[in-house]
């Protein structure tokens, strides 16, 4: 085992996690592609492997006890330590034209789906790498959310934040509490985890409308490589903190 530093970005494959995880490699990390879909972590590494980055492909599915464990093992046989976990891995739900998901109408199995994944993927995944988190000198945690998270920004009716989205909205609320919970059990661990909003991203996630990929994963890549004493506990864009 070699003293770079490593980090685990998830829903690696493709889009923001792809830029991600290419960003994060840039920096001369070794970058574990975490996907679903083995073939397609294996084509992400290549491709990687073709622009200068170490990667190497975890099949991981958020969803799944089991995929998670393996990954976890896998990690730690290969790494030994977890310098920098990127929960990017995420679902919209979308179930209808124009993103609509109306809450008097919601099929409670969309919300179920979209609540396992952005969610419960979420706690899932960083439970599972805490031990090789502590393992690091500098730990970082970084939660993919979106402005749609902000309570105060959706309740507020000046701030255009979208249509109704009553099943994918509320999970990065969730998402965004979770985040501070977290924070506040790791005061004194060395730990830092924030919550990031990279923006509408040009992605299949959103119908490639928005900016690159590559221009929205650079907030993720900065909060996954923060210094000692940064920031712990708060929700970040492009500009600076937003909130909660």
């Amino acid at each position: 085992m070699s003293d770079k530093k490593t980090a685990l970005v998830t829903g690696a494959n493709k889009g923001l996690g792809y830029e991600i995880a290419a960003g994060l490699g840039t920096r001369s990390y070794r970058v574990a592609v975490g996907a679903r879909d083995k073939a397609r972590g294996e084509a992400a590494v290549k491709a990687l492997h073709a622009a200068g980055v170490d990667a190497f492909a975890v099949s991981l599915d958020v969803t799944s006890d089991r995929s998670v464990t393996e990954a976890a093992e896998l990690i730690g046989r290969r790494s030994g330590r977890l310098d920098a976990l990127v929960n990017n891995a995420g679902i919209s739900g979308e179930t209808g034209p124009g993103w609509v998901q109306d809450p008097t109408t919601l099929d409670i199995a969309v919300v179920r789906e979209v609540v396992e994944t952005n969610v419960y993927g979420v706690i899932r995944v960083t439970n599972a790498m805490l031990p090789w988190l502590r393992r690091s000198a500098s730990p970082r945690i970084v939660n993919v959310s979106s402005s749609v998270g902000s309570v105060t920004w959706q309740a507020d009716p000046a701030i255009e934040v979208g249509p109704v989205m009553a099943a994918y909205s509320p999970t990065k609320s969730y998402l965004n509490a979770v985040t501070v919970h977290y924070a506040r059990q790791f005061t004194g661990t060395g730990i830092l985890i924030n919550a990031v909003c990279p923006g509408l991203v040009a992605t299949d996630f959103t119908g490639f409308q928005g900016r690159p990929p590559q221009q929205a994963a650079a907030a993720a890549v900065r909060l996954a490589t923060l210094p000692d004493g940064g920031p712990t506990g708060s929700f970040f864009n492009d500009d600076g903190r937003i909130p909660w």
